[in-house]
């Protein structure tokens, strides 16, 4: 079970925050700038920028419902036609992306998201639940679909994602989870390869089927305590970011 990191209450004003706004340990603060220079990789697989290391602990992943589909749609064409291109395995407009977008079935599917500090949704996850079962004919399978913005990549947020994702397909009871990509997408296929997941290639295109085990528990517990959390700590960033907002305005009036 995922382990969260207890934020320190204690905590100065002064202390280093990361993406997220939780608090960065002083050794990580403290590390020089030249460590985080090498090239990066997104999580779907577009190499891009610098290398920043990735968080430690616990990163608060949201549910999303129905009423952020405008969230979503701003997301993903904040993409460009590289990243539409290995995230859907083929060109798609700003219209199919809408379009895609208004037929997600929230009742069914399951769709997740990571804020930044100024609650930006940089990376979102789609869970979908497929009408065929898995390898051999057996149990539930749900697919896995992930998209991450340049600003938020290097930091293993589709890793976090996929595992979030394991989770919550193993409550509902799925025995698999399939990734369709590009063979080109090493980084999404490696994320499927490193949990387990057995890799079919056909030409440009690969599925990668991983076995779930049964749900329990600890899988339940686990969900509703990550889900809890992530909802709490994005309420108090809103109301902390409109307070700001508020302050600043009532200081340029007088």
């Amino acid at each position: 079970m995922t382990r969260m990191t207890p934020i320190d209450p204690k905590a100065g004003s002064s202390q280093s925050h990361d993406k997220f706004g939780l608090p960065i340990p002083l050794e990580h603060a403290q590390r020089p700038q030249a460590s985080a220079e090498a090239p990066e990789q997104a999580a779907h697989g577009h190499a891009s920028g610098k290398r920043r290391a990735a968080p430690d602990g616990w990163v608060p992943i949201r549910d999303l419902h129905a009423r952020h589909r405008s969230r979503i749609v701003d997301h993903l064409l904040q993409l460009d036609e590289r990243d539409r291109f290995l995230r859907f395995g083929s060109q798609v407009s700003a219209d199919q992306m809408r379009r895609y977008v208004a037929s997600i079935d929230f009742h069914r599917d399951e769709v997740f998201g990571i804020f930044n500090n100024r609650l930006q949704l940089v990376a979102v996850a789609h869970l979908a639940a497929l009408p065929v079962r898995g390898p051999g004919g057996q149990g539930r399978a749900m697919e896995f679909g992930v998209s991450v913005l340049p600003s938020g990549r290097g930091l293993g947020l589709g890793s976090r994602l996929f595992k979030h994702a394991m989770v919550h397909a193993r409550n509902q009871h799925a025995s698999h989870m399939m990734i369709h990509a590009l063979t080109e997408n090493a980084p999404m296929l490696h994320i499927a390869a490193k949990a387990g997941a057995v890799i079919e290639r056909d030409g440009p295109d690969a599925e990668a089927w991983l076995k779930l085990p049964p749900d329990n528990l600890a899988t339940h517990f686990d969900s509703s305590v990550q889900s809890l959390a992530a909802e709490a700590l994005y309420c108090v960033k809103y109301r902390v970011m409109h307070i700001s907002a508020w302050l600043r305005s009532l200081s340029s009036v007088g």
